[in-house]
């Protein structure tokens, strides 16, 4: 700069900048596009085309000043060597095995989504390359888009899957294996295209020995190189951690492998590929994708992708109705692939929904084609017009079957006779349906303790669905091991290999559906059903909400994201556990407890019995509490204590004494009131009236009492250390939402974790000194609020009540 000298002429600083203006560039299409939710793939492509000769290329002097041809050829270097290190944890990600399945529907949907396509390319792609009057050769052009149109992209594919909420489902099974079949055909029908577009009998037999060589590599990496990676990947398995000398023995193996393939006839991404196959899936193989992903997928690839988009020049299309064919060959292709879905579908006897969702999932396009596109146009399998077109049709595709799969797959409707949300119900009796998340087999048992305190019986039954939330990282590894359902021989061979990718995932699914089982087995009124969920952390909480209504749920329990260790202190689980139950409280379907855990379930089945107290501050939250306490009355094993806080005002006891006379029998002097309640009031006329229905039910000797006055936050925290003296194994209390009470006023300030509430936070901090378990209620469903106007009218002389006025729910409350 001060020699006044132009930086950009020099090959380095020319680099970093078309780096960062590619960066850039995409990043900020990525965030224009986000509220579409279209994957990144989009965005990279088209900032290439942005910065490519169709647009910002029209200004005078910018590509020969920013891109000038002689340094795209660093920018191109640098792009592949990035790809190849994605196909290569491409490779590692895809665990072939895992989908072996005696099940024949992936192979017909497989064969349904190649055969069609296939033979309309056979057909019209003959009138495209005449038209598009193109110097390729006429064969090798139409097994290109035969592989153009058959393609499936990973990445696409599962993204979807994921959003869509299908993993774990029939059609997430098929979509995945059919995806994996598909594209093995690809990659044979890519080689048999290369080797056509040789000329000459000399190149052609030269091509016969680049794919018989290609053959030998895979047999030789098989025998050789994956025995040595399972060796290192049982280390791994066994405790140790991998070697930093391993990780970079296989990094740069990656460059070896690909320049064999290259140095054999076959492609480079052909033998980076083949090397990401031989790792096994675990943690040595995560390893080394952490190692690789991050800077590979955030910063090379989406300068592979930019020249691509880059390389597409609408100046070159010269032929508009080959153009037109070119479309309708695929738009057709599109077509039969859905049709051909419906059709195998219905012989299978799926769904038409099913069906239609397979044909869309198989147009998904993405790194995976223009991999192949660009393999092409160097092999001279296509020219210019006939890449920009195809690119632009991948693009089209994938932008599409996000939007056409909301229309296809609907939510399934809810029943509408589903209405009980909360622990309360006029029937103490009646079943008490609950879903259990748990996220590892350590939460099972005091989860199952739980159950146990709840006093599940035959007349008072318990169903219980326990579901296992795995996380899913959105690695292709991590889809494929869901989908396997049942292990398979493959699947056992890999856990006898300690390698756990299946094995780890599936072990803990059946020591959680064990450990249900046998308590259903032991215990009389309880209903066990076990379910494995994958989804991301971010939206894992739909998943919890989906089977929450579809089970029916009136209650939730959720496992606080810390747990008691050795030395009595709590230890995080996992960060991204606090964000679920947050977000499960956010937009609650139904009652809601976080359990804390100290201990609960450390001795299984307990046959000593378990001291409980319910504290009672008021309010929906401590009320779902009571009603919880209710039914735990009558275990011949459960020490059950409510406390009782009481502000120093005295009104509230002059409200209790009125229900316990209403409850045991003596009515009230008839009265004839007009009264305009706020909203404090009525919840607490609300409170005494759940008191006092819980006194009249459970008042002979089966529940101890007490009451606890106080005026202020530090009398409570006194009192709350007083009842812990007793040493409860668990306290039942209110999250405490929306109430304000003088006995907790300033707690919140403080609290370490809000989401417990104030008397919660305080039972479960470290420094309270606390004991016993913890479980934190929240009632779920709307809250009313502001004043609430209701007549209080006494019966009349022939026993009927008049008739309210005002807020109806209110007013029928009342």
């Amino acid at each position: 700069m001060w020699r006044e000298d132009n930086l950009l002429k020099y090959p380095f600083p020319l680099f970093l900048l078309q780096c960062l203006i590619i960066i850039a560039t995409t990043r900020a299409i990525d965030f224009l596009l986000r509220p579409l939710r279209q994957p990144r793939y989009i965005s990279e492509i088209l900032g290439g085309f942005v910065l490519g000769p169709s647009v910002l290329g029209r200004i005078s002097g910018f590509s020969d000043r920013v891109f000038p041809l002689w340094s795209l050829l660093t920018l191109d270097g640098v792009a592949h060597l990035g790809l190849i290190y994605h196909i290569f944890v491409a490779g590692i990600e895809m665990d072939v095995d895992s989908l072996r399945t005696r099940e024949i529907r992936p192979l017909g949907f497989t064969l349904a989504c190649i055969l069609p396509p296939i033979a309309i390319t056979s057909n019209l792609g003959v009138k495209v390359h005449h038209l598009f009057g193109e110097s390729t050769h006429e064969s090798a052009f139409l097994a290109f888009l035969g592989v153009a149109v058959t393609v499936t992209s990973f990445s696409v594919l599962t993204r979807i899957l994921a959003e869509m909420k299908l993993i774990g489902s029939d059609v997430g099974r098929i979509a995945l294996s059919r995806g994996t079949l598909t594209n093995t055909v690809v990659w044979m029908m890519l080689a048999t295209a290369m080797a056509l577009a040789q000329t000459g009998d000399a190149e052609v037999q030269k091509s016969i020995y680049a794919m018989v060589s290609g053959i030998a590599y895979y047999a030789t990496c098989r025998c050789l190189v994956r025995p040595v990676l399972v060796w290192l990947a049982r280390r791994t398995a066994d405790g140790e951690e991998v070697d930093e000398l391993h990780v970079c023995g296989i990094l740069v193996g990656v460059m070896a492998a690909a320049f064999m393939a290259d140095a054999i006839g076959m492609n480079a991404i052909y033998g980076a590929f083949l090397l990401g196959l031989m790792v096994p899936n675990g943690p040595f193989g995560e390893a080394i994708t952490d190692k690789v992903e991050d800077l590979v997928d955030g910063l090379m690839m989406p300068l592979f992708l930019a020249i691509s988009g880059i390389r597409t020049d609408v100046s070159r299309i010269e032929s508009w109705p080959g153009l037109a064919w070119l479309v309708l060959t695929m738009l057709a292709s599109v077509a039969a692939k859905v049709a051909a879905s419906v059709l195998m579908a219905a012989f299978f006897k799926m769904s038409l929904h099913d069906g239609l969702s397979l044909g869309l999932l198989a147009n998904c396009k993405g790194v995976t084609e223009l991999v192949l596109l660009d393999v092409a146009r160097d092999s001279h399998m296509i020219e210019d017009q006939t890449y920009t077109i195809l690119v632009f049709m991948s693009l089209l595709a994938t932008a599409a079957v996000s939007p056409l799969m909301t229309k296809v797959v609907k939510p399934v409707r809810r029943l509408a006779s589903y209405k009980r949300r909360t622990i309360w119900w006029t029937n103490p009796d009646s079943e008490l349906r609950i879903l259990a998340c748990i996220h590892t087999p350590r939460q099972a048992p005091a989860i199952i303790s739980l159950l146990d305190i709840s006093h599940p019986t035959k007349r008072s039954p318990i169903y219980i669905c326990a579901l296992h939330l795995v996380e899913l990282t959105g690695r292709t590894a991590a889809l494929l091991v869901v989908n396997s359902a049942a292990p398979t021989a493959a699947a056992k061979d890999q856990q006898q290999q300690n390698i756990p990718a299946l094995g780890r995932v599936q072990a803990q699914s059946d020591a959680i559906t064990h450990a249900f089982v046998d308590y259903e087995q032991r215990a009389g009124g309880v209903t066990a059903q076990c379910l494995t969920t994958y989804s991301p952390y971010d939206t894992m909480h739909e998943d919890v909400f989906a089977v929450g209504e579809d089970r029916h749920a009136a209650f939730i329990v959720l496992p606080f994201h810390m747990h008691q260790t050795v030395d009595r202190g709590m230890e995080v689980d996992h960060p991204a556990i606090r964000g679920l139950n947050q977000a499960v409280l956010t937009a609650t379907p139904c009652s809601i407890g976080i359990l804390v855990d100290r201990g609960l379930g450390g001795s299984g089945y307990r046959e000593s019995g378990y001291r409980v107290a319910v504290l009672f501050f008021g309010g929906a939250d401590d009320r779902e509490a009571l009603a919880l306490a209710g039914r735990m009355v009558g275990h011949p094993r459960i020490n059950l204590t409510v406390v009782r806080f009481i502000y120093r005002d005295g009104n509230s006891r002059q409200r209790q004494n009125h229900h316990e006379g209403a409850a045991a029998g003596r009515s009230p002097r008839p009265e004839k009131v007009l009264t305009i309640m706020s909203e404090e009031e009525r919840e607490r006329q609300v409170d005494e009236e759940r008191l006092g229905q819980f006194q009249a039910r459970w008042g002979e000797g089966m529940v101890e009492y007490k009451e606890v006055v106080a005026t202020n936050a530090e009398e409570t925290m006194a009192a709350i250390k007083g009842v812990e003296e007793g040493g409860h194994d668990l306290f039942v209390v209110g999250m405490g939402h929306g109430v304000e009470s003088p006995l907790t006023e300033g707690m919140n300030e403080w609290s370490e974790f809000p989401e417990l509430g104030p008397i919660g936070d305080l039972l479960a901090s470290t420094d309270f000194e606390a004991t016993g378990s913890v479980l934190v209620v929240h009632q779920g469903g709307a809250q009313g609020g502001g004043p609430v106007v209701d007549l209080l009218i006494s019966p009349d002389t022939n026993g009927k009540l008049g008739r309210p006025f005002g807020n109806k729910g209110h007013g029928d409350r009342a």
